[in-house]
């Protein structure tokens, strides 16, 4: 039996110890949410954490399986009926007021439940409204979360309100995961419970410190200028980072913010939230220099000899494509020739056309207001309460005694005891309801072929596509393909600012393994649905031309067509967008979505009329 380490024993979880100790300081900071691989520790250096906080701060646990009434509070039947008045029961959220509230499998909580989390982070009370009780209850509160990134992301709008993020590595190196075999086989801890001690002491010295901290206004300015550049978006970032840059320099017992204190800031707070890269990101040109043009290659004039011009295949971003004619047949083999190794082509989305932004959104809108409609369930928003079978649902002990009362006077003359009588019929159990899960999976032709095609295009087209899944709040993954196997970029989350990162330094190059990303996509679907994600919609971005197989010695055409159907028998809503050009296209595009039983759109010659045609056969 190994013992846990205490806070300052944990190794690899550098980042997230400065977070703890920063949040520890300064509880403006609202929060950290720490994304780790399962087995790094984070959940024990969470709850190792409340030595930082002092032992009189409440430091309570949101289990995963709560509800809204753990979570808001209600109704003490015991002591209701005790005292013949109604007593209130304090909830998680009131629990933690004052101190620290930590959430495990942060990106697996409910929506209903982190609806409610999100009010109380931002107004620091909660309301509560039921079985005639009416409440305010104080919530002011930090919140711990951790999270395995491979699971899905958690709610950008709740990463939004906590001031610090932590990603730790996947893979750690021998020396690291040495070392943490030797401490847990320590039989003496004092030396680290020594050392959690002196870190929560210099932590109550820091926040004694804090409010004679200063920072310049040349320092506010590049925190937001650095904000600007890496496309944070939101106003609390630049309070947050603030924050956290004061909170560095009371650790070091200093009242001035020094570089080093930036640094931190930047590191834990602005960085996390970066939505393009900040080496490219710069500055634009004085109002009287024009824009440089966009590096595109563009096609050589026209000569006046006729006898000199030679007929020439449009560049990869063309903004149409040639027609398909004999003098073109040299150029197909030419190109074929020349696939190039790898490649990162950069996002092209002038030529996107503009009525595909609504292609797979509105295959799957079913109520008012553009909503997905709602599905019953488990989880969710506590709708009605009804006779049912406890062992199947969760019994709402308030219904359940309202049913039985008007019967106990006759059940205790019957009986001739004091107690409640209950019987089978007259339990209640409660009914949830919840959003439909929707999820959109972008399964992108990474291959050498593509470079020669529209990869820049497709690009394009995903980013405008993940625009629209974030306003109609759909989660969304990422699946990438090339050489022999299909990579899950991203999976499904609702953070389109990850998706766009893991988009733009997609390289493209290598064979092209059609089949991998089906079973790829199968897959992802299979998994979304034991989470609630009923309904799923493939978009295929891809030429359709399939030229490695899973098996040796497999048909790869027979290969394709079978994990096609598999697909199709999935529930999966597919939809392919060809990305080939008409003069290389032998139709493999419009094959692949015949045998996914989908729908087929050409994308650099696609027509409003056909892409609404398409989009009202997807909802029937």
């Amino acid at each position: 039996m190994t013992a846990v380490l205490p806070f300052a024993g944990l190794v690899g979880v550098a980042a997230a110890h400065d977070a703890l100790r920063l949040l520890a300081v300064d509880p403006r900071l609202a929060g950290v949410a720490i994304g780790a691989p399962v087995g790094s520790g984070k959940s024990t250096l969470a709850r190792s954490s409340t030595v930082l906080f002092g032992l009189a701060t409440p430091f309570v646990e949101l289990p995963l399986g709560c509800d809204e009434d753990a979570l808001l509070g209600g109704i003490d039947i015991e002591a209701t009926m005790r005292t013949g008045q109604r007593v209130a029961r304090p909830g998680l959220l009131g629990r933690a007021n004052g101190g620290v509230l930590y959430v495990d499998a942060l990106n697996l909580v409910p929506d209903a439940v982190t609806n409610v989390l999100l009010g109380a982070m931002d107004t620091g009370v909660v309301q509560l409204e039921r079985e005639g009780m009416s409440q305010r209850i104080a919530s002011r509160m930090c919140v711990i979360g951790t999270y395995d990134p491979a699971e899905g992301l958690p709610r950008r709008h709740l990463l939004d309100r906590m001031g610090l993020l932590v990603l730790l590595p996947r893979e750690s190196d021998v020396a690291e995961r040495h070392e943490v075999l030797l401490r847990h086989q320590q039989r003496d801890m004092r030396q680290w419970h020594e050392m959690t001690a002196l870190e929560a002491g210099l932590i109550a010295e820091a926040r004694l410190l804090l409010p004679q901290v200063t920072i310049t206004e040349a320092q506010q300015q590049q925190l937001v200028d650095l904000a600007l550049r890496a496309g944070a978006e939101g106003q609390r970032v630049d309070l947050f980072a603030v924050a956290a840059a004061c909170a560095a320099a009371a650790l070091d017992l200093r009242v001035m913010v020094n570089h080093d204190d930036l640094d931190v800031a930047a590191r834990l707070v602005i960085l996390p939230r970066a939505t393009r890269d900040i080496v490219e990101a710069a500055p634009p040109p004085p109002p009287d220099q024009p824009p440089p043009p966009p590096p595109q290659q563009q096609p050589a004039p026209p000569s006046d000899d006729p006898s000199q011009q030679t007929p020439q295949p449009p560049p990869p971003d063309a903004n149409h494509d040639g027609d398909d004619s004999e003098s073109q047949a040299p150029t197909q083999q030419s190109e074929e020739m020349a696939i190039p190794d790898d490649e990162v082509l950069t996002a092209l989305t002038t030529e996107l056309p503009l009525s595909l932004n609504d292609l797979p959104f509105r295959s799957v809108r079913k109520g008012r207001a553009g909503s997905r409609g709602m599905v019953e369930g488990t989880r969710g928003r506590h709708i009605r309460s009804n006779s049912g079978d406890p062992r199947r649902a969760r019994i709402d002990v308030s219904a359940t005694l309202r049913a039985a009362a008007p019967w106990q006077p006759m059940r205790k003359q019957a009986l001739s005891h004091e107690r409640i009588a209950l019987r089978a019929d007259d339990v209640r159990v409660k009914r949830y309801k919840s959003k439909a899960g929707v999820l959109f999976c972008f399964v992108v032709d990474a291959s050498g072929s593509m470079a020669l095609n529209r990869m820049r295009q497709a690009k394009g087209a995903v980013q405008h596509l993940l625009q629209q899944a974030y306003v109609h709040r759909d989660r969304v993954a990422l699946l990438a393909f090339r050489g022999s196997e299909c990579e899950l970029l991203l999976p499904p989350s609702q953070s389109v600012e990850l998706a766009r990162r893991s988009l733009d330094v997609l390289p493209t190059g290598g064979t092209t393994p059609l089949a991998a990303a089906l079973l790829g996509t199968i897959e992802v679907a299979r998994q979304a649905r034991t989470r609630g994600i009923m309904q799923c919609v493939a978009l295929f971005l891809t030429d359709g031309r399939g030229n490695t197989s899973l098996q040796r010695g497999v048909d790869i055409a027979e290969e394709i067509a079978i994990l096609a159907n598999a697909v199709a028998n999935e529930g999966v809503k597919s939809v392919v967008i060809d990305t080939q050009r008409n003069y290389l296209s032998r139709g493999e595009g419009r094959k692949l979505a015949g045998q996914l039983r989908g729908e087929y759109i050409y994308l650099p010659q696609a027509s409003g009329g056909e892409i609404a045609n398409v989009a009202v056969n997807l909802t029937q």
